[in-house]
């Protein structure tokens, strides 16, 4: 069914197939319902965290188990999981060396405000994986990501952080925050009861924007950078070549610190992706997969920025400080963690994953090439994205005008319902270590599916299901 030229998407036949897959959903999910229904007197909104609510469907998919690369619904249904948890389950559900490990914690104690010998195993590893010296544990990249901010300011003297237009780096404050028409920064929209305006403590340009870059960090106010090294929750922007490189030098020039947080772009290979392109940050931000779904977060920082630290600590005080908290780098953490690098996170199989998000990539493509659509896909290591347009964006502003929500509703919905997941909020699909070819052309089959349903107009009796 090729085409001569590019292939526009029919509203109407977009609507009626949308009504569709609602309809499937429905019929489909009665378990999810019911206990939908009943969560909504005790959870708000009807679930344990608000964004959930974004399900494609009608109501979110009560999740009963998972192994591997798929879990089970409470309907029984049994999905490819290409989400994993937005890289939270990277490595897979409940792989099975990491599952051992923390049972053996768990029975022997998870939290003693105390260090285990663990400790000392994964502060080695991560400085041999990602080249920083020192390192301290959080639970959350959210918490590794303000306490970096906050020795920043402290070793500065400064009070600014300058990000990305539309980055997202959790739900730090000083990151809420968007250009506007008139290229002014303001609330990123929903933005719920900031604490001042982001103005007041951000400065916010475009990725890949290098003159744009210089020109902020001259105010001299900038006490560090804040950034992925590839843009991934507005969807997948890569770098323009050089612009890492300027971005560090620019930095450093202006007396700024540089926070590179890998929490997704780990997915690019062992050590990240910024070491791949032979570069090291002043502070490193990394959390999501690498304790196998406990919670768990590192930062590191350099000698340089230990230095500094050491300089301005003060022991009796290390406890009121705004950095740390409880729970953190508690044993079981710790144990996860070790568990994760040692066995799952290993250099054989990210090999794996990465050659299996090419299949994926590759059968995308051949969907989007065989029907001449305006769309596009990215890759990222072991996750890829497409686009509904002729080009990849360059930055986030770009991104975020080629959003087409209605779209990206029935695109997820369809493959929902053909039991493959993928993350919510933009069309980005992950690749674990268990995954299979099989799983990958399951993925590649749906999508064509999907796509050929929307290039032919639904029948009478199709309408009204």
């Amino acid at each position: 069914m090729a085409a001569s030229s590019s292939i526009t998407i029919d509203r109407s036949i977009l609507a009626a197939r949308l009504a569709e897959e609602i309809a499937r959903f429905e019929r489909e999910h009665p378990e999810s319902k019911r206990l939908y229904a009943r969560a909504q007197q005790s959870m708000f909104k009807g679930v344990p965290m608000l964004w959930m609510i974004r399900s494609p469907g009608t109501y979110p998919v009560f999740v009963r188990e998972g192994h591997g690369c798929h879990f089970y619904d409470v309907d029984g249904h049994r999905y490819l999981d290409l989400c994993l948890g937005d890289t939270g389950a990277m490595t897979g559900h409940a792989p099975a060396r990491s599952t051992d490990a923390i049972c053996e914690r768990v029975r022997q104690g998870i939290t003693f405000m105390l260090p285990s010998e663990d400790a000392i195993w994964v502060g080695e590893e991560l400085t041999r994986r990602f080249g920083m010296p020192y390192w301290q544990l959080t639970l959350t990249a959210t918490d590794a990501n303000r306490n970096a901010i906050r020795l920043a300011r402290q070793i500065t003297g400064r009070s600014k952080v300058l990000v990305f237009n539309y980055c997202y780096h959790g739900t730090v404050d000083e990151t809420l925050i968007t250009l506007d028409s008139d290229g002014k920064g303001v609330h990123r929209r929903g933005n719920t009861g900031a604490p001042v305006h982001p103005s007041v403590t951000t400065r916010v340009v475009e990725f890949n924007d290098e003159a744009a870059l210089a020109r902020e960090l001259a105010h001299g106010d900038v006490a560090c950078v804040l950034a992925e090294p590839a843009m991934t929750n507005i969807g997948i922007v890569m770098p323009k070549p050089g612009f890492l490189e300027a971005m560090q030098r620019l930095t450093r020039d202006a007396g700024a610190l540089l926070i590179i947080d890998e929490t997704h772009t780990i997915s690019a290979g062992p050590g990240g992706y910024f070491r791949q392109c032979g570069l090291t940050p002043d502070i490193f931000v990394l959390g999501k997969p690498i304790a196998s779904g406990v919670p768990a977060a590192v930062w590191g920082f350099s000698h340089e920025v230990a230095r500094a630290f050491e300089a301005h600590l003060v022991q009796d005080e290390s406890d009121t400080g705004g950095l740390g908290g409880t729970l953190a780098g508690n044993a079981l953490s710790l144990a996860a963690l070790r568990s994760t690098l040692e066995y799952v996170l290993t250099d054989a199989a990210y090999e794996r994953m990465i050659e299996l998000c090419t299949r994926l990539r590759n059968g995308v493509q051949s969907v989007i090439d065989h029907y001449r659509l305006p769309w596009c896909i990215t890759q990222l290591g072991a996750r890829a994205e497409y686009w509904f347009d002729h080009s990849a964006p360059r930055n986030g502003g770009d991104a975020a005008a080629t959003m087409d929500h209605e779209l990206e509703r029935y695109m997820h919905l369809a493959a929902l319902n053909r039991r493959v997941l993928i993350t919510p909020f933009h069309n980005m699909m992950l690749v674990s270590p268990q995954a299979t070819a099989e799983d990958i052309d399951h993925h590649t089959r749906v999508f064509r599916e999907s796509v050929e349903a929307l290039l032919v107009a639904p029948t009478k009796a199709s309408s009204k299901l």
